[in-house]
């Protein structure tokens, strides 16, 4: 470069002292070498550059004419430093003791004529187009440098617009996918970078309303399993469906009350096993065991005092009992001649069924027993099949224990006997009855047995577990258990005895008596859980029932529909069953006397028009979940003043009630 060019580039004129001006020339260079560092993008870098480089140059040639005329110190070296541009990367080159401030400058007055005199003049008319030209490049430098201050500017506005758009999605999403803390940070950091976003209030009202929705749905899916499971008596998981939502909200009311339901539930279970254990022991006639345990449960829950006054009266009837099987076993003794005599079997029948327990009734009976054929199964036959082939009247055929395989014929009035609750006869559903008579047998019997349906049959027509039509038929000490249809079913002017049996969820009554001249005779019996009544008779057939216990069963502990035949119910006590305690719909007379009817959904006792004949007093109509008594349209409540009528939840007594739909 020559010093014309370079005296150009720094603005001197021809003749001026560049000396004085080292410093504006470094001031000017660091505020070019910072345009290099500072440049928003490449291409102004590039251009900022390669104005420095040129500058460089042009102090350079400066220096090496004042080095020539001796005006500055002569280096040895020039050290050019290479400074990294702050933000791209560029070389800026520094030539440090051209433009020091240190420079030792002789006086002017010691320099030569000519010292500054130029190699080359320039016209006035050229310096000033030169000026001229460098102002126009000052203000073009300027005015780009502000275009790419607001370009900056406007790529940082983008930029945080891009970014807010991408927190406002991301923040959506995780809304939609219920990542709640995820979405708050994202709305936080939108607010971070723009305080005054509405985004920022949108997004935190849609976090609060999805959790709110999802807590919504949490409480009410539980709460849904929790109250399901207690209705279905699961304790266990009705409490662990519970604990999930009060583990997190503790003052959910519903389900702390649900809370106070199931541990109320827990023990009335726990009561209501202890109360079933001490009637089971009453049952298998271990009084004292029984009297024991009911005293001790007296003395914690004051609802025992009555199942301790049971336990006392079953011992005390057994004592009773007793006797009057050893006043029986004396009679039939007294006739025993060492041949059969039907009277005095029948005595010692009665004796063994008052006094099971006792060795000498049971020996006795079993002697006089004896005199008949007695047929043992295996033993004398491999199966019940074979037996019953060979047997005839007054044959006893004695079942030993274990699960034989049905169904049975039988064709003579024999006596089956099986041990209680150890023998056991059954069959598909599908196959018939488990036991049936052939019409016109009279005098059969059948003791110690356990009849049930291996499957079920949900059609229109299924069979019972034992079929008596047209026959005479005693059972005593039996189980009827899980029977398609009913447990037993009378029919076609068959007769049953029924005696101190069990009837089980059987899938329609747990016994029936049906047609013209069919008799059902039940006394003391247990009918729980069947699927239609505990009891039912219609069309004709006529019953007498006395000390029956049905409870829970999914209609009603008796129903009866008689007709014209005549009803006899007393002393029964039907609890907590689905509908009503007792329904008389029909009956020609009757009695139905010292019943107690409690706990039932429906009500106590329905009586309707058509069976007004029947004398309905002294029953106990109590605690139950609808009315007390129910009568149909035109029946007047005085002929029933006399039965006590208290404590029910709807109304004690119902009058004029259309009754149409009540069976």
């Amino acid at each position: 470069m020559t010093l014309t060019e370079a005296r150009k580039i720094l603005g001197l004129g021809p003749d001026e002292d560049p000396r004085p001006h080292l410093g504006e020339f470094r001031a000017v260079r660091e505020r070019i070498a910072d345009m290099v560092r500072t440049a928003p993008n490449e291409e102004l870098a590039r251009r900022y550059q390669e104005g420095l480089v040129e500058f460089d140059r042009a102090l350079a040639a400066v220096r090496e004419y004042l080095e020539a005329l001796g005006l500055v110190p002569r280096l040895a070296d020039v050290k050019m430093a290479e400074a990294p541009s702050a933000a791209r990367g560029h070389a800026v080159f520094v030539d440090e003791n051209l433009v020091s401030d240190q420079v030792v400058l002789p006086a002017v007055s010691e320099l030569p004529r000519d010292a500054f005199a130029e190699e080359d003049p320039e016209p006035p008319r050229v310096r000033l187009f030169r000026v001229l030209i460098w102002s126009m490049i000052l203000l073009s430098v300027a005015g780009f440098a502000a275009w790419a201050y607001l370009q900056v500017e406007e790529e940082r506005r983008l930029s945080r617009d891009a970014r807010i758009a991408f927190l406002e999605r991301q923040g959506a999403i995780l809304i939609e996918n219920r990542r709640w803390p995820e979405a708050v940070e994202s709305f936080d950091e939108i607010e971070d970078i723009d305080p005054t976003s509405e985004l920022v209030m949108i997004g935190r009202r849609s976090i609060e309303a999805g959790m709110e929705e999802e807590q919504n749905q949490f409480i009410g899916y539980w709460k849904g399993e929790a109250i399901a499971a207690f209705e279905a008596s699961r304790w266990e998981d009705s409490e662990k469906a519970a604990r999930q939502v009060l583990d997190k909200y503790p003052s959910e009311k519903e389900l702390k009350a649900l809370m106070g339901r199931i541990t109320e539930a827990k023990r009335e279970e726990v009561r209501e096993a202890a109360f079933a254990s001490i009637r089971e022991r009453i049952a298998k006639r271990d009084f004292d065991a029984a009297i024991s345990a009911a005293r001790a449960l007296a003395e914690k829950d004051e609802g025992a005092a009555p199942l301790l006054k049971e336990a006392q009266s079953a011992k005390d009837k057994a004592e009773a009992d007793l006797l009057a099987a050893r006043d029986l076993m004396a009679q039939a003794a007294a006739m025993d001649n060492g041949e059969f005599d039907p009277m005095a079997l029948e005595l010692m029948r009665e004796a063994l069924s008052l006094a099971p327990d006792d060795a000498e009734v049971m020996a006795r009976y079993e002697k006089m027993a004896a005199y008949t054929r007695t047929i043992r199964i295996p033993g004398d036959f491999k199966t019940v099949q074979e037996a019953l082939a060979s047997a005839r009247d007054r044959d006893r055929l004695v079942i030993a224990e274990g699960t034989w395989e049905g169904p049975f014929l039988i064709s003579a009035a024999v006596e089956l006997e099986g041990i209680p609750g150890k023998t056991i006869i059954q069959c598909a559903a599908d196959a018939g009855s488990v036991i049936s008579f052939k019409a016109g047998v009279k005098g059969a019997r059948v003791s110690g047995l356990t009849l049930r349906h291996l499957s079920f049959d949900a059609g229109a027509e299924r069979f019972s577990l034992a079929l008596v039509r047209d026959a005479q038929v005693d059972f005593s000490d039996c189980r009827f258990e899980q029977g398609s249809g009913h447990g037993i079913a009378v029919t076609g002017g068959g007769h049953a005895k029924v005696l101190r049996c069990r009837f089980t969820e059987n899938g329609w009554n747990g016994i029936a008596a049906m047609g013209q001249g069919s008799l059902l005779v039940a006394e003391g019996n247990t009918l729980d859980g069947n699927f239609q009544n505990g009891i039912e008779a219609w069309d004709g057939a006529a019953v007498i029932l006395t000390k029956n216990k049905c409870s829970a069963n999914s209609r009603n502990g008796i129903h009866a529909d008689g007709g014209l035949a005549s009803v006899t119910i007393l002393d029964n006590t039907l609890s907590e069953n689905r509908e009503f305690g007792m329904v008389l719909s029909s009956a020609g007379e009757g009695e139905v006397t010292g019943n107690t009817m409690g706990k039932n959904f429906l009500g106590g006792l329905v009586i309707k028009p058509d069976a007004g004949k029947v004398a309905v007093k002294e029953n106990m109509l109590i605690a139950n979940e609808g009315p007390g008594l129910a009568l149909g349209k035109g029946l007047s409540s005085e002929p029933y003043a006399a039965n006590r009528v208290t404590g029910n939840k709807g109304q004690e007594i119902l009058k004029d009630v259309d009754l149409s739909a009540v069976e």
